[in-house]
């Protein structure tokens, strides 16, 4: 349980250090596919998922130089 507290703290630390920019998601296909699994989407969600996109991107680009490489792999991710 305890692990679950630290990993959220981390993931709430790399949320507040993400900078959202513009859109990096299709926001056509997203909604399609929220909408094939019989729900329906707001407005701020793509906004948001773009946004965590950005973390994920950042965190694994963080990961990279760690390993002293200058590739992002699938296993950064």
């Amino acid at each position: 349980m305890a692990k679950k507290k630290v990993a959220k703290k981390a993931a709430q630390k790399t949320a507040q250090k993400c900078s959202c920019k513009e859109v990096l998601v299709v926001a056509s296909k997203v909604k399609a596919y929220v909408k094939s699994k019989g729900m329906m989407s707001s407005s701020d969600s793509i906004a948001a998922l773009s946004c965590q996109v950005y973390c994920l991107l950042d965190a694994a680009i963080e990961r990279t130089k760690a390993n002293r490489r200058s590739t992002v792999k699938p296993q950064d991710l």
